[in-house]
């Protein structure tokens, strides 16, 4: 059966407080974030006595960790930062497996100098897409001296933002270190938001057979185009996200994600496979999991 997990950073606490509280509301895996409000992990902080620390607090709480957050923009268009970002994504790599979880994820990044989370126009040339392949093709190299699978998540405002871009780049690096966070929010836009069924069922003819990890949020057709909204709490920017222009993004449950299809296509493949909850505050989350509780149960996911 699917297990549901959350991300750790949503509880902006201490690492044993952290652990404690999620535990408490019922979950039995987690998506790790690397940053506690008692422990130094800046890049040049992260240590194995850290890692295995953090790794074991866990599981005395009786929550493995499923996979490890990487998220950075990895196409930055200043060198430094995209260095910057490079280097503490390596780290993360680097230190995954003493972390508790092969797996480490990133989003692929935009080119926009301002915010990683709208388009550019060199998102979709082919020279954006050939320097994001040389990126993402050193890191899966990376990982793999390390034992470790990167795992890129589509977002259709980044260079791999689509189905095809997606299969582009499986065809592009053919390494079994290359795998696919599966969230399918990310692959709707203002031009298939009302062709749900039929986008969800594209996704996964295309995509099921490289998903490693799955997300639990929602997506629907914002009342009016906006820029990046943000939620006013205490997490990195990739959580606080709620939406950019047509499309919102909020908490499972909030939305128009068919998901009884979702998990159908998803347990297809994948029974017993973590879907971590997101988009949401710390509040909200007892009841996101009741939702996603309910939705498994119903469908015998």
């Amino acid at each position: 059966m699917i297990q549901v997990g959350i991300f750790t950073g949503y509880f902006p606490y201490t690492l044993e407080e952290t652990a404690r509280k999620i535990r408490e509301i019922g979950f039995n895996t987690v998506q790790l974030d690397v940053s506690f409000k008692d422990m130094d992990l800046s890049t040049d902080q992260i240590t194995s006595d850290k890692c295995k620390k953090i790794r074991d607090t866990f599981r005395n709480y009786n929550l493995p960790v499923s996979c490890v957050s990487g998220y950075t923009n990895l196409v930055h268009p200043d060198p430094i930062t995209r260095k910057k970002n490079l280097d503490h994504l390596k780290q993360i790599i680097r230190f995954a497996n003493e972390l508790g979880s092969p797996y480490v994820i990133s989003e692929s990044g935009t080119f926009d100098p301002d915010s990683d989370w709208v388009h550019h126009p060199k998102n979709k040339t082919e020279v954006g897409y050939q320097e994001c392949l040389e990126v993402i093709s050193g890191l899966v190299d990376f990982s793999k001296t390390q034992g470790v699978s990167f795992l890129v998540e589509t977002y259709v405002n980044n260079v791999i933002g689509s189905i095809e871009e997606t299969l582009r780049l499986f065809a592009d690096i053919n390494d079994l270190h290359l795998g696919l966070l599966m969230d399918p929010t990310n692959y709707f836009e203002e031009h298939n938001i009302d062709q749900m069924d039929q986008t969800l069922n594209q996704i996964f003819n295309a995509l099921s057979d490289r998903i490693k990890i799955a997300h639990a949020k929602d997506v629907k057709r914002a009342a009016s185009a906006h820029g990046v909204q943000m939620a006013d709490i205490d997490a990195s920017e990739a959580h606080a996200l709620r939406g950019v222009g047509a499309i919102d993004l909020p908490a499972p449950g909030l939305g128009s994600l068919n998901y009884d299809l979702y998990l159908k296509r998803l347990s297809r493949n994948h029974p017993n496979i973590p879907i971590i909850i997101e988009h949401l505050e710390e509040s909200d989350v007892a009841r996101a999991k009741r939702f996603l509780d309910g939705k498994l149960l119903a469908n015998g996911c």
